[in-house]
């Protein structure tokens, strides 16, 4: 599962607890991005597809709202969903206790 990562940094900002309102934004390629800060904002297009292709294959685990490269996660399937965990059991646990909860931070953001 991904959130919205800034793209020039790569940090979850759900786990910063950046809402969308509060997230500095550009439009690049007729898409919007988010950033954790304006000094990010200010830095990514000096070159996009660069700092895009950071996040490309980063996924942020349900759990922990940790930022992971996908190939290194831990699989889970939910719904349909292959979802990428941390490898913390912790957040598995957590996840298999209230994954509408934990999912619901992720996708509504």
């Amino acid at each position: 599962m991904k959130s919205v990562l800034c793209p020039t940094c790569g940090c979850s900002l759900v786990r910063l607890r950046i809402s969308r309102e509060q997230a500095s934004h550009l439009l690049h390629a007729g898409e919007n991005y988010y950033f954790c800060c304006q000094g990010c904002a200010v830095i990514f297009p000096s070159d996009p597809e660069r700092y895009l292709a950071q996040i490309r294959d980063v996924v942020v685990c349900p759990g922990c709202l940790g930022e992971k490269p996908a190939g290194v996660t831990v699989s889970v399937e939910h719904a349909r969903r292959t979802l990428g965990f941390c490898g913390c059991p912790h957040c598995e646990e957590a996840f298999a206790r209230e994954p509408e909860r934990l999912l619901a931070r992720l996708e509504n953001w």
